[in-house]
């Protein structure tokens, strides 16, 4: 169901990180078609690629141009590593207050975590052919979140932003698979339609999708606009979060 608002920010960005070291490892482990990919740190501590922190600075370049009354009030971050700095990179000097809020972090691909679509068909069939009968958004890795699941935690934190926060332009510092729940829940997007979307768009790091208030709903204004970072010519890419575009493997 729609959210309805009668309080609120008067306006949501969503913005992906940057391209993270993550993206990088999941880039080389499909080339070389490997089950898993090589990092040793959790995903919460995977930090930006040095292209990712060029598009950072992109975006607190983009910001610097425009008008007062289209920069943020108030910036709510993911806590992983690779949104907070994207976060902090981009607004570095613009005098926004920035909060962390667990609720923006990524899926968590729980047991599946680190591994590629082939990784999972080779080592866990089973959950590959429970992923095909429940389909992506309800389907739950061992010990992770289906898509279903963020989208309790969006609802969770929408419902705390329609106190306090009224006439706010508010930026959120998130994930691919996060912002496509946004989006489900927003616009009360049907969930053949959402995955469409997602099979048509591959959300570019670093992109912007914003809404503005309208009455009592939120209006799609962009989505996955990379006009930030293609003002500063720094390169656009559309990594995938491991996983997430595998639609064998998630």
């Amino acid at each position: 169901m729609r959210p309805r608002w009668n309080s609120g920010p008067a306006g949501l960005v969503l913005v992906r990180h940057g391209e993270s070291e993550g993206n990088l490892a999941d880039q080389r482990a499909r080339k070389a078609g490997a089950e898993r990919l090589e990092l040793d740190i959790r995903d919460a501590d995977v930090e930006l690629s040095a292209t990712g922190r060029d598009q950072a600075t992109a975006l607190n370049r983009w910001l610097r141009e425009q008008a007062d009354d289209e920069r943020p009030t108030l910036a709510v971050s993911s806590p992983y590593a690779r949104a907070a700095e994207t976060a902090r990179v981009a607004l570095e000097g613009h005098d926004v207050p920035l909060l962390l809020d667990e609720r923006l972090r990524e899926r968590d691909l729980g047991v599946l975590d680190g591994m590629t679509g082939k990784g999972i068909r080779a080592r866990h069939p089973e959950e590959s052919a429970r992923r095909d009968k429940l389909g992506k958004f309800y389907y739950q890795p061992p010990s992770g979140e289906s898509w279903a699941d963020v989208a309790l935690r969006v609802r969770s934190f929408l419902h705390d932003l329609r106190e306090g926060h009224d006439g706010a332009r508010i930026w959120l510092f998130s994930h691919q698979a996060v912002i496509m729940t946004f989006r489900y829940v927003l616009e009360d997007v049907a969930e053949a339609d959402l995955l469409a979307v997602d099979r048509r768009v591959q959300i570019p790091n670093a992109s912007l999708t914003s809404y503005r208030r309208a009455g009592d709903v939120f209006e799609l204004v962009e989505f996955a606009d990379t006009s930030a970072v293609d003002a500063d010519r720094a390169q656009v890419t559309r990594e995938p979060s491991h996983g997430e575009r595998d639609d064998a493997a998630t």
